[in-house]
């Protein structure tokens, strides 16, 4: 049986190997990715960019879409496609530092432990303190 399948364990047959995120610009978003993450870019061009994740987990990709249009979910009846969540050291400075980048704060928050921010393309992704 291979490494990779053991349905009869309860384990899947398949590994995560990257995430992908549709936006407008790959290299731009990479760059505030790799910024924010401390990642280093391994590959990209126009259409297509990869930040390698040091702890050895899998990458993170940045697919250009032609007509791209970012998520509606800042809106009260907005849906969202996905999001990222980040553990930090310090939200006050973790959210100085993105907004530094480029991220943008929505008035609408869900909670008081996670800052929900939008990336350059419209995503939104949350920071969370690790304690």
């Amino acid at each position: 049986m291979s490494d990779l399948a053991d349905d009869q364990n309860g384990t899947g047959f398949a590994r995560l190997a990257m995430v992908t995120i549709d936006c407008a610009d790959p290299v731009a978003l990479a760059a505030f990715y790799g910024e924010l993450l401390g990642w280093e870019t391994r590959h990209a061009d126009d259409h297509f960019a990869i930040l390698d994740n040091p702890e050895g987990g899998s990458p993170l990709g940045f697919g250009r879409v032609s007509g791209y249009k970012p998520e509606p979910w800042t809106e009260p009846d907005g849906s969202k496609h996905f999001h990222l969540d980040f553990y930090v050291d310090d939200l006050d400075e973790a959210t100085a530092k993105a907004l530094a980048l480029g991220a943008t704060e929505p008035t609408f928050q869900h909670g008081r432990t996670l800052k929900v921010l939008i990336d350059p393309a419209g995503h939104p992704f949350g920071l969370a303190p690790l304690d």
